[in-house]
């Protein structure tokens, strides 16, 4: 079997310019491709991170029928024991639980629909780092008897900090819920959506309001390995009956989904594009190292060689000549797609502002992982295999003594 390698590999560097183009077309088209693929995963990775970190957390644990109807009639009652289980399942790295129901706020003559949100806000600030969204006022405390706004919310109503707010809604099981707050602190969100619509309070008194004592209508789980959370989508559910359901966040924002589908098909269809022409370059150069040594191939046929022995050698041909290419692009690639994994590429102008109207950081991510390189390596072998499908059907259909004579 050595004597195989070592035949393929010597006829390779029969004619060193050819292989050496050949190779490094391969060369830097595995570059331009893992580069590519690093910025479009590292992207999606980005997005769904920060989107998962805004509100919803990577899973999420309700009554059965909350998500669908969002009333508050389905919020449940947790103990601590339950909530110290999920924290004993590998991976789950943070609990945030919350309250929510849609409420009326009134100042004078205004009345705007909110989206009041109790919350834990020790835990709510971990997650989501809304402390840091504080623009004036204070932050919520545990024992918080007074309101957080949104800052579109508060210019809508015309209210400040140390103004108070009426707030009218529906609290659990029809009881009503009604109460005059002081506005304690005005948070400022990036998304237009969520700055006009957004209040909050602590959790123990967005309860008594509601007339929900101990109970909530989520919990949040943040986790530390993204690529774990089946897993931990399992293990968590396997703590719950039927009476709950626990929701992974593809569940949760099916939109985000759709777009990294359509981003991610487009990307493909480009990495197609490359790979294709790459392709034509190969199986040109090994039709062209075929043809070259008919007279070769017909002589060896003659003195005894199996047509298998003499096609398994042609195939490695093949395959040397495209791994030669892949991986020097994967050897040189490794440390940038590293370097930039840790460092994003700052953005600037309106590409940056674009990004900071949505809420995100304007940075380019990268992905280090091993499915990057495996994707492009596998992807090369196939083409190489399939560029060997020629030599071998010609060496099949060979006559010795007519390849002799040319």
């Amino acid at each position: 079997m050595n004597t195989y390698f070592l035949l393929a590999w010597r006829n390779l560097w029969r004619n060193k310019r050819r292989t050496l183009i050949a190779s490094s077309s391969v060369f830097f088209a595995v570059i331009l491709a893992l580069i590519m693929r690093s910025m479009q995963e590292g992207s999606y990775d980005y997005m769904i991170d920060a989107s998962v970190s805004m509100y919803t957390g990577y899973i999420q644990v309700h009554a059965k029928g909350y998500w669908e109807k969002r009333s508050i009639d389905k919020s449940m009652e947790l103990n601590e024991d339950k909530i110290n289980e999920i924290h004993s399942v590998e991976n789950v790295t943070l609990i945030t639980p919350r309250l929510e129901s849609f409420s009326l706020v009134s100042h004078k003559n205004v009345t705007k629909v909110a989206n009041i949100v109790g919350i834990d806000p020790k835990t709510e600030n971990e997650m989501t780092g809304l402390k840091s969204k504080l623009n004036s006022g204070s932050y919520l405390s545990d024992s918080s008897k007074g309101i957080m706004l949104s800052e579109g919310l508060s210019e809508l109503l015309k209210v400040g900090v140390g103004d108070s707010v009426v707030l009218y809604g529906q609290g659990y099981h029809g009881v009503t819920a009604a109460a005059q707050v002081p506005v304690e602190g005005i948070v400022k969100f990036t998304l237009p959506q969520l700055n006009k619509s957004m209040a909050y309070l602590s959790l123990n008194y967005s309860q008594w309001l509601y007339g929900a004592p101990n109970r909530v209508t989520t919990l949040s789980l943040m986790i530390d390995e993204p690529a774990k959370i089946n897993v931990v989508h399992q293990h968590v559910a396997k703590l719950f009956d039927d009476k709950f359901e626990v929701l992974m966040w593809p569940e949760l924002m099916p939109e985000l989904v759709q777009s990294i589908e359509i981003d991610n098909a487009g990307g493909i269809i480009m990495l197609g594009i490359l790979y294709l022409v790459i392709g034509f370059g190969i199986f040109g150069t090994v039709m062209m190292m075929t043809a070259e040594r008919t007279k070769e191939f017909g002589i060896l046929i003659s003195v005894g060689m199996k047509r298998w022995r003499l096609s398994f050698v042609s195939l490695l041909e093949s395959v040397f000549l495209s791994l030669l290419g892949v991986m020097a692009g994967i050897i040189v690639t490794i440390p940038i797609l590293y370097y930039y994994s840790e460092n994003p590429i700052p953005l600037t102008g309106d590409m940056a502002e674009a990004m900071l109207k949505f809420g995100l950081d304007p940075i380019l991510p990268f992905r280090f992982g091993a499915n990057i390189f495996i994707d492009q390596f596998l992807t090369v072998l196939v083409i190489a295999m399939v560029s060997s499908i020629y030599p071998l059907t010609y060496i099949k259909k060979l006559r010795p003594v007519r390849a002799m004579r040319k």
